[in-house]
């Protein structure tokens, strides 16, 4: 998928917001438990499975994963958060923009895009999902979370959030042919308001 020249500002604006508050962002998210979000993905793995986290941030979940004996890769737009994640997981991570990247160059058991995708309008989500998916070997598995709501909304801090409803995004999953595993709503540990849409899926 080709980035718009709309996509090259937002993403220029979001790349702007993590490196100039990346350390703020790990200190908020680096030490917060992910067992509830990833025992789902874990208990599909085999030992030492390949997983790619997409938009690992604090590289909590890749420390996580790390611990429990699989192998693990970090994706980071922002390169100053890419470099915290690097030290805090011990892992390999790559700097780049997920919507132009080519991911078919690479191959894993799994996909890890906890709120990854969250910033994307909803007619552009299932492409770039594919896109991503191109790193997935034959049954290999995705975690994709997105907040419940309807439309969007923006942080103070002036990000925009593209929300959505669990029909709505079913649907959209469905037609773009995966195969939804299992589905859970959780809220938020930074900030009880906002509902989680997790999703196992399968290609």
């Amino acid at each position: 998928m080709k980035s718009t020249g709309n996509h090259s500002q937002e993403e220029n604006t979001l790349r702007s917001f993590y490196e100039d508050h990346h350390e703020a962002y790990f200190q908020a998210t680096a030490h917060l438990d992910p067992t509830p979000s990833l025992t789902p993905l874990v208990d599909r793995l085999k030992p030492g499975a390949t997983i790619l986290d997409v938009g690992c941030g604090s590289g909590r979940d890749m420390r996580w994963l790390a611990e429990r004996g699989f192998k693990t890769t970090g994706f980071e737009l922002s390169p100053k958060l890419a470099n915290r994640a690097k030290h805090f997981s011990q892992q390999k991570v790559i700097k780049g923009d997920f919507t132009s990247y080519d991911f078919s160059k690479l191959s894993f058991d799994a996909i890890l895009l906890i709120g990854a995708l969250v910033h994307l309008p909803h007619d552009e989500m299932a492409g770039v999902l594919l896109d991503i998916c191109e790193a997935l070997r034959m049954e290999a598995i995705i975690l994709l979370s997105l907040k419940e709501g309807d439309g969007f909304s923006r942080s103070a801090d002036g990000r925009v959030f593209t929300l959505w409803q669990p029909k709505k995004l079913d649907s959209a999953l469905e037609e773009s042919g995966f195969v939804i595993l299992e589905f859970s709503r959780f809220n938020s540990t930074l900030n009880e308001d906002d509902i989680w849409l997790s999703y196992i899926l399968r290609r």
